[in-house]
């Protein structure tokens, strides 16, 4: 907040960071550009993109260039900004989340769910005891150990939701069979994986003073998100989100930021905050505050490409040096194969078909925004190194690329099964 102060009343500087912004945000359409050339989400394009331009200039100009671009005012604020980008997506993130998690999912989905939680989260810990026995200290880092195991195990298990609704949405396959059993049984991961980081990150404390302050930061969250909850219940609120939307929205964005700021001051990260507020929002009977949660939310998502390339700066360009090779390869291997066997198994285990759970493993492979938004609470709560982060940054985009061409690999297997079984029944016919 001193650093946006700073920039109050200082033209020539604002002039320089609406500029950067520009520049960022047109980086990203090139990116999206990118992803659909590709026949990739275009979210991915904006995140590889966003990620390596500020290692891209380094590598080709140097690091004064990449300085006089972006100085370090300039790049505060841009961070500044990337924070409340994520702080509003998230919000409508979290919502959709509690909102879709609000009935009672079925023994089904529970046991895909379970599958695709329970494996990655001990890959996660085979990830964590790699670092471990490797005595990779840079990897390692000094946070308390539970801790630090916890936070590598959860960041396996996360599931992209708004990445996959996406990639069934282009597909025409939202519902399908495989499609809404991925997309129920994500959800319920996600939700219990928020509660698993918010546990890590308490843990991240290190004593037990630690720990009490980390509680008593989530009961004062609890506290907003229930005044929250119980404030937009009330016949004026929603009134006044029928009459003005704009202004509630505002209002709502608003609150999100405080909550997330006051998190962060507690000593837990805002987006924590955000997630409680989000989870807060009525849904249902309540649907008029969906309209004000969509803006905030693409408003969010539309200052994200910031977050990406503020990450790619403080975290890529000091982490490649560090960053081994089998650490690299290790959190691919095992982040592919913890997220597909443990999906592949809880599809099977309900009952479904063979096609249908393998459908049900590739989707649950995607990880994309959701995946960094942990990491980027790991790192931020100094669980996290820049080493553990840049390798699994690596596997959550490279799980996520692979989604569509997987997919489209298990159509043309199908066709040809369909059309080779065709083709016998006539014969058949035939004779």
């Amino acid at each position: 907040m001193e650093t946006l102060g700073r920039f109050i009343g200082d033209a020539p500087r604002i002039a320089h960071v609406a500029l950067a912004l520009a520049v960022i945000l047109l980086v990203a359409l090139a990116g999206r550009a990118l992803a659909r050339t590709l026949r990739q989400p275009e979210v991915i394009g904006e995140i590889v993109v966003g990620l390596l331009s500020g290692p891209a200039v380094i590598a080709l100009l140097g690091r004064p260039a990449l300085d006089a671009v972006l100085p370090a005012p300039v790049f505060d604020v841009i961070k500044l900004v990337s924070q409340a980008g994520l702080v509003l997506f998230l919000v409508g993130l979290a919502h959709k989340l509690g909102a879709a998690s609000g009935g009672a999912p079925r023994g089904g989905t529970l046991r895909v769910a379970a599958g695709a939680l329970a494996v990655p989260l001990l890959t996660g810990l085979a990830l964590a005891g790699l670092v471990l026995v490797s005595d990779d200290s840079a990897a390692r880092g000094s946070a308390p150990l539970p801790a630090f195991v916890l936070m590598v195990a959860v960041s396996m298990s996360i599931t992209a939701v708004p990445v996959m609704a996406r990639i069934l949405a282009d597909r025409g396959r939202t519902g399908t069979p495989a499609g809404q059993t991925a997309l129920a049984a994500a959800i319920a991961i996600d939700a219990v994986g928020w509660l698993l980081l918010t546990l890590a990150i308490s843990l991240g404390k290190g004593s037990l003073d630690g720990v009490l302050h980390s509680l008593r930061a989530l009961a004062f969250g609890g506290v907003c998100a229930l005044a929250v909850r119980y404030g937009l219940r009330t016949r004026f609120a929603r009134t006044g989100c029928l009459r003005m939307p704009r202004t509630s929205a505002a209002l709502l964005g608003a609150t999100a930021l405080a909550v997330a700021l006051a998190m962060e001051h507690l000593g837990m990260t805002a987006i924590l905050g955000a997630a409680l507020v989000g989870m807060a929002i009525p849904g249902g009977e309540d649907a008029p505050w969906e309209r004000a949660v969509t803006s905030v939310s693409r408003l969010g998502a539309a200052l994200a490409p910031a977050f990406f390339v503020v990450t790619g700066v403080t975290v890529l360009t000091g982490s490649f040096a560090d960053t081994s090779w089998l650490l690299l390869v290790s959190a691919v291997v095992l982040g592919c194969a913890g997220k597909g066997i443990g999906s592949y198994l809880g599809a099977r285990w309900s009952g479904r078909p063979r096609g249908t759970a393998r459908r049900i493993a590739v989707l649950m492979n995607t990880r994309g925004l959701t995946e960094l938004i942990a990491l980027q609470a790991g790192l931020s709560a100094g669980i996290l190194t820049g080493p553990v982060v840049l390798a699994l940054i690596v596997m959550a985009l490279t799980t996520t690329a692979m989604t569509g061409p997987l997919l489209n690999l298990l159509d043309r297997g199908e066709r040809r099964l369909t059309t080779g079984a065709f083709a016998v029944a006539t014969e058949s016919s035939v004779r």
